[in-house]
């Protein structure tokens, strides 16, 4: 998937959560097969790396997949592909959700039935964010004052426990009416991501935007967005999480958003 509206280097920060491979309440066989599926993440890591700054950070929220009975490792694929695209792992965490809250099924409910050995199957109440830098960040880059207006509220972070590779969060409830048909995952996310990798004025990348909250949270948090989306219909719900109306690109007092709409075909097969 190329990104040749983006300059190189002219990004600070890439958070993302691509669409589930082939899941029915997501992109449901918008893949011919995982390898079509692994070959966009492929695309994409490069073009991440390309347009990222040096030292930056990329951050992506995925899982593996159960589809039609069989289990899709991505994360581990997704994670041998961006280091492939010269990025260094830097950490993943697991998102866990509420207890009792099941995206997919109860599987677990099978030993219920059968109470034997090889029918258990448990309940996924966890993804994973995945966290990528490319080459070392300078910190002298950034100005005294910049600093300043981005320090991290230290009491925010320690009480929410950011500090840990397990962060608790709920998810965001189907039906919501924002979100209707559209796997979004929870503001927390780019939240935390925006606050602890980037700083006031900066630019924030969604290649897979969704209905847009990645761009909601960067423009309340005083951040630059692009954002690039394959779903046309989804503009007016973005706009509509954005506040604004009118043209896809608003500029004003450095307050900067750009939506890319692509069409389905730009995914393309693996190349």
């Amino acid at each position: 998937m190329a990104m040749e509206e983006i300059s190189d280097e002219s990004v600070h920060l890439m958070v993302t959560s691509p669409p589930y491979f082939n899941a029915p309440f997501d992109y449901k066989g918008v893949f011919k097969d995982y390898g079509q599926y692994l070959g966009v993440l492929r695309k994409v890591a490069r073009e991440i790396f390309r347009i990222l700054q040096n030292g930056r950070i990329a951050v992506l929220n995925i899982d593996d997949m159960l589809i039609a009975g069989e289990k899709f490792p991505i994360v581990a694929d997704a994670t041998k592909i961006f280091q492939e695209a010269g990025f260094r792992y830097r950490d993943r965490i697991i998102w866990k959700k509420p207890e009792g809250y099941l995206r997919i099924s109860r599987r677990s409910g099978v030993i219920l039935q059968n109470p034997y050995p090889m029918y258990f199957y448990p309940d996924n109440l966890l993804e994973s964010i995945i966290i990528f830098q490319k080459g070392k960040f300078n910190y002298r880059s950034i100005s005294k004052e910049i600093r300043r207006d981005s320090k991290i509220d230290i009491k925010e972070f320690s009480d929410n426990k950011w500090y840990m590779t397990l962060w608790e969060m709920n998810n965001v409830m189907p039906g919501s009416p924002l979100e209707k048909d559209i796997a979004a995952f929870p503001e927390e996310i780019p939240y935390r991501a925006i606050k602890l990798f980037s700083y006031k004025g900066e630019t924030i990348l969604d290649p897979f935007l969704g209905s847009g909250t990645t761009m909601k949270v960067a423009r309340a948090l005083d951040r630059n967005s692009i954002g690039i989306e394959i779903k046309k219909p989804l503009i007016p719900i973005i706009k509509k999480k954005l506040g604004f109306s009118g043209q896809q690109k608003l500029d004003n007092n450095q307050d900067v958003f750009e939506i890319i709409i692509r069409k389905k075909g730009k995914y393309g097969p693996i190349g």
